[in-house]
């Protein structure tokens, strides 16, 4: 990658060049292009139609339905957030594509799998455990970065420990037992079937029926779903939705409940991030679809205050403050400021507020904010909705990363728009969490304002193309676009923000699959665990009553009919509940609220964890089943706790 910076009248501009072809994304637009030449250009390219013989798939299938009125507003945003940076000209984050090598090693070292080129990394026993538990497609994404790494270093004459593809994936005694989990050995053969995790379902499960594109499975891996779809198993072609009429796609109730981006313990959402990433690239991969990461150079930023400063940096100052805070104070106050009075204001996000009123607002804040002294009654509402949108592109750092800001870029050439939100929900799961938390914030709030549409006039369209700018058009990215590229790079950030938000409730989910693939790694781990305890015990000739006393089966509760509640917190700290086939969590925290004097907290802050088992910590959808969960998890057992003590 080869980058020139080039001074012009606005300050440096940063150009990269790649010699893999790959584009950046484009993130600009010179002030040269006026609005009308724009719209002229886009009524263009909208009269030319689609190109004679190419299939649905093979144009940017979502950018149709965005007509000439709506995307206006997309170049007035653009105009508007040039016109703030112009005496600004902030440092530029500069990006790097890793060298040839560098990209698979960060790959492999994000996947926990650092193991296959560096004998000295430390998690080689969970390395394994996690390869046991792998499906077809995902080892195939594993393979191809270790052949393409042993390349690279062969070819630079570099010593080398990176084992065969052959060697890895050897079915080991761990694996060997695993029947809901595609063996890894037979994923290297010919054999069309696909084992999955969960109910070891055949094709139909992966959305071969009359309704399959939209019905969203998550108990299959999203690139094995790919894969069929690729080998013509599924023979419905994609059906065409107008984008102001996006599907209503519907998830396949699961009694064991879903489970959301911050309901697990830290040690599996490790697990779950591990996964993930190789899943991601399973499913870019099966769709042919090259995707690339980028990692940026150090950067002078903030240290504190509000405006500029990186997210973790904001957190830490607001968390000194008030403990447990996942998004930002000062966002969390302006959106409640924009609710409390203007969300029935006509054009509340989209007509913007006077630059110098605005400007003046931001230094005040930053002096009076964490005092508690800035005049809240005083701000007017279009001018609390463009600090908030300054506050997003101001982020020295994209909301979305740097590392993941092409992946996100790239989701609309996947040929569905199921596996746009599949591959969505992927990268959501893959932001870290202040990131994952602030943006998963705004989309509720974004919500919050469509709700309101009959008298603010902002429809989902009006929002996502409003916004698109300032999540996309972020501080530091001023690479220059090519004027033709500037309409696809509109329309394309524009739809990305309506799947965010339109589909929020499916896109913050970790897919059972995934979670599946880590109870399992939890499972393998916890019978070393048990073996080594063994071996401690012969060792140390534990006498037999002893060990005839540890070695005592656990009570079974679920066979007496009842289980047993724990709340630890609370002045009832365990209750006996009984177990039926329609108990839900809902019902354990109704029946616990009633026996519970002393509560000082509300319905809404309580959650029902199971603990214990193949998982280490899990916050229960109230939907859930208790004795289907039983059935997953037989050695779980049944905490009562307020979220913000689990989550804190």
């Amino acid at each position: 990658m080869i980058m020139n910076r080039q001074q012009s009248d606005r300050g440096v501009v940063l150009t990269a060049f790649i010699s893999n072809n790959e584009e950046l994304p484009a993130v600009s637009c010179s002030r040269e292009h006026t609005e009308s030449h724009k719209m002229g250009q886009y009524n263009v390219q909208r009269s030319r139609g689609p190109a004679a013989g190419k299939s649905p798939h093979q144009r940017c299938n979502s950018q149709e339905s965005l007509d000439e009125k709506v995307m206006v507003d997309y170049f007035k945003e653009l105009e508007i957030i040039q016109h703030t940076r112009d005496a600004e000209q902030p440092e530029d984050v500069q990006l790097k594509v890793p060298d040839e090598g560098e990209q698979e090693e960060a790959w492999l070292t994000e996947a926990g799998l650092a193991t296959l080129f560096d004998e000295s990394a430390t998690d080689g026993e969970d390395s394994i455990v996690l390869l046991s538990t792998l499906t077809r497609t995902q080892v195939a994404a594993v393979q191809r970065r270790v052949e393409t790494l042993k390349q690279t270093l062969r070819k630079r004459n570099k010593p080398y420990s990176v084992p065969d593809v052959r060697d890895i994936f050897k079915p080991s005694s761990s694996s060997e037992n695993t029947a809901d989990v595609t063996s890894p050995e037979r994923s290297l053969g010919d054999t069309p079937e696909v084992q999955t995790l969960g109910n070891g379902a055949g094709p139909d499960a992966h959305g071969g029926g009359a309704d399959s594109e939209t019905d969203i499975n998550l108990e299959v891996s999203f690139s094995e779903q790919a894969l069929i779809y690729k080998e013509g198993l599924k023979v419905a072609q994609p059906r065409r939705e107008a984008d102001d009429r996006l599907p209503d796609f519907k998830v396949s109730q699961d009694k064991t409940g879903q489970t959301r981006a911050g309901h697990l313990s830290t040690e599996d959402m490790k697990k779950v991030r591990r996964l993930v990433v190789i899943e991601m690239s399973a499913l870019f991969d099966t769709c042919g679809i090259e995707m690339k990461t980028h990692k940026a150079l150090k950067m002078k930023v903030r240290e504190s205050g509000l405006f500029g400063v990186p997210l973790p940096t904001l957190l830490e100052q607001d968390q000194r403050r008030i403990p447990g805070t996942k998004v930002p104070l000062i966002l969390q106050h302006l959106m409640s400021h924009i609710e409390e009075q203007g969300l029935d204001t006509e054009g509340v996000l989209r007509i913007p507020g006077a630059a110098t009123r605005v400007k003046a607002v931001c230094q005040e804040m930053e002096q009076k904010f964490y005092d508690g002294m800035f005049s809240w009654e005083s701000l007017k509402q279009h001018d609390a909705a463009s600090v908030l949108k300054l506050f997003i592109r101001e982020l020295p750092f994209p909301l979305l990363t740097v590392e993941y800001f092409t992946a996100f870029l790239s989701v609309l050439k996947l040929p569905t728009k199921k596996q746009q939100l599949q591959a969505l929900n992927l990268l959501v799961l893959l932001l870290p969490e202040p990131n994952r938390d602030t943006l998963k914030a705004l989309m509720e709030f974004f919500q919050r304002v469509i709700d309101h549409k009959d008298k603010n006039k902002m429809t989902l369209n009006n929002v996502a193309v409003v916004m698109a700018p300032n999540i996309f058009m972020c501080k530091g990215f001023r690479n220059k676009i090519r004027e033709q590229e500037e309409f696809a790079m509109a329309t394309g950030t524009a739809n990305i923000v309506r799947l965010l938000i339109r589909y929020q409730n499916l896109l913050w989910t970790i897919p059972k699959f995934i979670l599946n693939q880590v109870r399992k790694q939890n499972t393998e781990n916890q019978r070393k665990m048990n073996r080594d305890r063994a071996v401690k015990k012969l060792l140390k000739k534990m006498t037999h009553d002893r060990e005839k006393t540890s070695d005592k089966p656990e009570k079974n509760t679920e066979a007496e009919g009842f289980i047993r509640v724990q709340a630890p917190q609370f002045s009832m700290v365990s209750m006996a509940v009984q177990l039926t086939d329609d108990l839900k969590a809902s019902d354990v925290l109704t029946r616990f609220l009633t026996q519970e004097r002393s509560l000082t907290v509300k319905r809404e802050d309580l959650c029902l964890f199971e603990t214990g088992g193949n998982i280490k910590e899990r916050c229960l959808d109230e939907e859930t089943y208790i004795r289907a969960l039983l059935e997953l998890n037989p050695s779980a057992e049944w905490v009562i706790k307020s979220v913000h003590h689990a989550q804190g």
